[in-house]
């Protein structure tokens, strides 16, 4: 293959822009783009991070680089039209079910994954920048049961999380007290995976979620 910069940047764009390379997967390491392209580790390091500033993968410290489920390329799904109301209804039947698997399958990069969402969302200093990582984090627990269905699951409700009612509604409910609340939230149904605890984890998860649903709309 044909070495060089440009050639390196186009090979894992054209990837990515395929589907070649899933949501959640992981990329080579640096080292191996460097014997490949015959390019330098901080040339790597440059390109990796500009596809990062776009959203398309997620670097995760110590553990590598990944797609990110986030990734606007890839195979496409149908738009799905259905309100935040019923988009709630929907995760609070869903999404409680995924800690057993998770707490059975997940891995240690699983859980790197998790915290790197947490880290990003509890700095998140806008609604959209925290948004963005509360949707990466639902994903990475998705990813975390080793079923690929969860996971496309996940993907159509953040599709339907990107919509503007959607949108409106987090940001007039949003404040940041609540978005703290979330945050905390968060954690403590991260460490109850992380410690492999089910009824815990998932008693957690309903918790959250009712709240959401209470913030948006007062039920």
């Amino acid at each position: 293959m044909a070495g060089g910069v440009k050639a390196f940047e186009q090979h894992l764009t054209a990837e990515l822009d395929s589907g070649r390379l899933a949501s959640g997967a992981r990329l080579p390491t640096e080292r191996s783009w460097c014997e490949q392209f015959d390019i330098s580790r901080g040339t790597v390091r440059r390109v990796l991070a500009k596809l990062s500033e776009r959203g398309l993968i997620t670097q995760v410290k110590g553990s590598g680089t990944f797609v990110s489920m986030a990734s606007p390329h890839g195979p496409a799904i149908e738009k799905l039209y259905t309100s935040p109301a019923e988009l709630m209804e929907a995760r609070l039947l869903i999404e409680p079910l995924m800690p057993a698997l998770i707490v059975r399958n997940a891995n240690a990069h699983d859980f790197q994954l998790m915290q790197e969402c947490l880290l990003h969302s509890e700095r998140a200093e806008t609604v959209d920048e925290f948004e963005r990582w509360d949707g990466e984090l639902h994903r990475s627990f998705a990813l975390a049961t080793h079923n690929s269905l969860f996971l496309h699951i996940l993907e159509l409700t953040n599709r339907v999380r990107e919509e503007g009612e959607w949108g409106r509604l987090k940001m007039q409910s949003l404040t940041p007290e609540r978005q703290q609340q979330y945050v905390r939230q968060h954690r403590a149904i991260y460490e109850a995976l992380l410690n492999r605890d089910m009824e815990q984890s998932k008693a957690l998860m309903i918790v959250h979620l009712k709240q959401i649903q209470q913030n948006l709309f007062g039920a």
